[in-house]
């Protein structure tokens, strides 16, 4: 069970889609708060929200459609099981992603770069990468279970 789990998880061309699938989610994120927060007025924090909601239902519609496309069972109640458990899934790695940046920014430390400190963005890229592992191992395992296939 372990080698296969691993097997599962180690192929190149899945783990390929996947970051390529969040890179268009991503995009969807960052227009869509982007839109509430100019275009509507809505309140930076809830704008995210709602941004990184339709980010994780895009990159669930693709990754059903691309990425895990040959797993899981078809039908709107398996589809809609593995929709609920990619929430779960997207929603820890936002979760991972808030700890990670601000335990962090708790460090005495500071990279001055023209006056600005540079350490006020260095942890978000180290939680993105640690978010998009977490999320790789467990959309693959709980959501599209990979070592059922």
């Amino acid at each position: 069970m372990l080698r296969e789990s691993a097997d599962a998880l180690l192929s190149g061309v899945r783990f390929g889609k996947f970051v390529s699938v969040g890179a268009v989610g991503a995009v969807f994120d960052m227009a869509t708060t982007t839109a509430l927060i100019v275009g509507f007025g809505v309140l930076g924090e809830y704008a995210k929200l709602v941004g990184a909601e339709v980010a994780i239902v895009v990159m669930f519609a693709i990754n059903e459609r691309w990425t895990f496309s040959e797993l899981g069972k078809s039908g709107a109640v398996p589809t809609l099981s593995r929709f609920v458990r990619s929430n779960i899934v997207r929603s820890g790695g936002l979760a991972v992603q808030f700890l990670i940046v601000r335990a962090l920014r708790q460090l005495s430390v500071t990279v001055p770069v023209f006056g600005f400190d540079l350490w006020q963005l260095i942890p978000i890229p180290i939680a993105i990468g640690a978010s998009v592992v977490l999320n790789y191992v467990a959309e693959s395992l709980l959501t599209w279970r990979v070592t059922r296939s």
